[in-house]
Parts: C-alpha cells; structure tokens; sequence
C-alpha cells in the first residue's frame, strides 16, 4: 500500500539552473517545408507549440474525427461486453471494419475498427452503444469539445463524413489528441499496426490493419489517425516519442501528409530534448528538532530530466514542497519532500527530496516524542 505524503512548507520560484545540458541543431534556422493547407506540432508534455501553419483555420477533419468517437466509447467503459450491433448505425458509407446486420461485438472491438481500419460503420454503432442514438452522441462530442477549450471545432457525426456545422483546427485536433494520449487504452489502441479482433454472428476471430503507414515508415511513431474525404483532403494526426521527448503532429488537406510529418518531427525533436537539470539546492534545508544539529541540508534523489526546448525551459516554475522539520535519527537519503516541476501550470514531473546527511539523537535513549516522531516520518512518506 502506498503511503500518503503530506506537506506543510512550500516554496515557490522560477527555474533558474546552474547549469543544463543543451542540445540544439546543427542548423537553428530551417523550417519544416509542409504540403498542408493547415499543420502544427506541439509538445505533447506542454502542449507548446513548436511549428504552425494557418492552424487556427476552421477546416474539415474528415477521419480524424475518431480520435473524438473513439477517446468517448472508452471512457464510457464496459468495453468487453457483448451487444449487437445497431442495424440502423452500421448502414454508412465510406470505410468499413466490416459489420453486418445482427453481428455481435463489444465496445473494445468497435475501438480497434474506428481507429485501424477507420470503419464508418464502428463509429456509428458505437455512438449509438454509448448514447442510445446518433444525435445524442453529437452532443456528448460537442460538450466534451468545450470542456477541452476546443474553441473551434464543431461535431455532426461520430464518423468524419462530410456535414454541415462538421470542422476543427490543426491546433484543435493536436489538444484534443494530447489529451485522448492521456488514456492508457487509447494508447495501445492508436499504437497498434493490426489487431485481431472478434465479432461476427456468431463472433469469430479476424485481422483489422492499420491505415497509418507512419506507423512503420517514421521510427518512434506511436499512432494516431488518418482521415480523407473529397472536401477535407487527406488528413493526418500522428504522434511519436524518442527518448523520453513525446510530439503531435496534425495536417489538414495535405497532399504528402506523410512527408510533411516525418519532416515535421525532424524538427521537432531537433528543438525540443530531454534536458538534464543540475539544480542548485544550497538555500534549502528543513528543521531538525532533537538532535546536535538544527538544519539537515536536502538533495535530490535522482537528476531530474524534462522534455523541453529551450524556450520551454525559460518558462518553468519550479515549487519545493517539504516537512517544516524532521526529528533526530534520520539516515541520509530519507524522503523528506518533493521538488515538482510546472509549465504553465501543468505539472510536468515530481522528484523527491531527501536528506543529503543522517543525523543521530544525542542521548542514550529516545525522549517519547522524539521517539514517536521518528514512527510517526517513517510510515508518513
């Protein structure tokens, strides 16, 4: 069982390293060359964006749609139940995972057809498994949409097909992503490049592959959808992670959507590292109460390491947050508090703090406080 941390004492400031390791391209100035209409890349730690092109303009996503579809069929949970698919939801046209009248499936299932196949027909039936009928799962999109402050985007369908009142935005679609990135399942789903899968009346175990070529044509690729319609051209949303750095890309109407990507990325992780902290903890310290000496001076456990760029960097806060004391009789190494790093209010990692010496109690033996003190930190953190 975990135990609980509490802290009493915070202090707040502003990163500011002593030293940091810095990586940058041979060559600070080139931008990526990309064939969409509208693109951006973001961190996906901090949601920064890194490159951009016209990716507020409101345009159809076509596919992409999915990550929407998909991210809410999960969180609705029950996903390894069985039901029959609704006959009305699986006559669509499009991409198909290949449904049929009567068929029997489960939530889990549909997920892997919207997001490989990109199956019209899963959506749908998933839609209506979820919200009792289209229109009512329109309007759970739509108001998870403004939840996300996706300020720009507009659902019709659970599909992506060609609607009235159906847009987003790159930018839109990169926070919407970031977020759906965040569901374990949607990650192992979206990462998949085949999946066998079973429905059918009755079920029987079949193959569904993915769209996403990038998948095997970008090292480090992890998901996550395509899209195309005659009116939204090719789409793309696509996420990859190397070394410890995690970055979105998105494309709307992009006739090299998977050279625009990979183009994408090289930039990206070209600027934004995995940069190893030396933080400078001389000025902190924590109470000692009960033994020789009256402040035990504090280090970090491990160095920490963030997936910034340098602009990023500059905008950390760092918050120290630790016991106002500690009673004699602690080993060097003992938790004593966190140091949790901020971007823009999001947290971006926690790393504990400990005591860089031990301190032993003067006398023979424990004062009872001092004694249950000591009982009392060591099942605390």
């Amino acid at each position: 069982m975990k135990k609980p941390l509490f802290f009493i004492s915070v202090v707040i400031l502003f990163l500011a390293f002593s030293a940091f390791t810095v990586y940058a391209a041979e060559n600070q100035d080139w931008q990526p060359s990309v064939s969409a209409a509208s693109a951006i890349l973001i961190n996906a730690d901090t949601g920064a964006v890194i490159f951009e092109k016209n990716s507020l303009e409101q345009r159809a996503m076509a596919s992409t749609t999915k990550i929407m579809t998909t991210l809410l069929t999960l969180e609705a949970g029950e996903l390894d139940r069985s039901f029959t698919v609704d006959s009305f939801a699986i006559r669509v046209e499009g991409s198909s995972m290949g449904l049929r009248e009567g068929d029997i499936v489960t939530r889990r299932a549909l997920c892997y057809g919207m997001m490989l196949p990109s199956g019209n027909d899963a959506a749908q039936a998933a839609a209506v498994s979820v919200a009792g009928s289209l229109p009512e799962f329109v309007k759970l999109m739509n108001d998870k949409a403004v939840r996300l402050g996706l300020n720009d985007t507009s659902f019709a369908n659970p599909s992506g097909l060609d609607a009235y009142g159906h847009y987003s935005t790159a930018y839109d679609l990169a926070i919407l992503t970031m977020e759906a990135m965040k569901n374990r399942e949607f990650s192992e789903i979206t990462a998949r490049q085949s999946m066998q899968v079973n429905f059918g009346n009755p079920p029987f175990n079949r193959w569904l592959y993915n769209n996403n070529r990038l998948l095997y044509m970008y090292n480090g690729t992890i998901g996550t959808k395509t899209g195309f319609t005659d009116n939204a051209g090719r789409c793309l949303v696509s996420a990859a992670r190397r070394d410890g750095v995690t970055l979105i890309a998105v494309t709307l109407n992009a006739p090299n959507d998977w050279r625009d990507h990979s183009s994408m990325f090289d930039y990206g992780f070209s600027k934004v590292r995995n940069q190893v902290v030396d933080y400078d903890l001389s000025a902190f310290y924590v109470n000692v109460i009960g033994g020789e000496t009256e402040k035990a001076s504090l280090a970090l456990k491990e160095p920490p390491t963030l997936p910034l760029s340098d602009d990023e960097m500059r905008l950390v806060e760092v918050r120290a947050v630790t016991s106002p004391f500690i009673y004699a009789g602690f080993e060097k190494g003992e938790r004593v508090g966190n140091l949790l790093f901020y971007y823009n209010g999001r947290l971006l990692k926690t790393v504990p703090l400990v005591t860089s010496e031990s301190t032993e109690f003067p006398g023979e033996k424990l004062h009872p406080a001092v004694a249950f003190g000591q009982f009392w930190r060591r099942n605390l953190f």
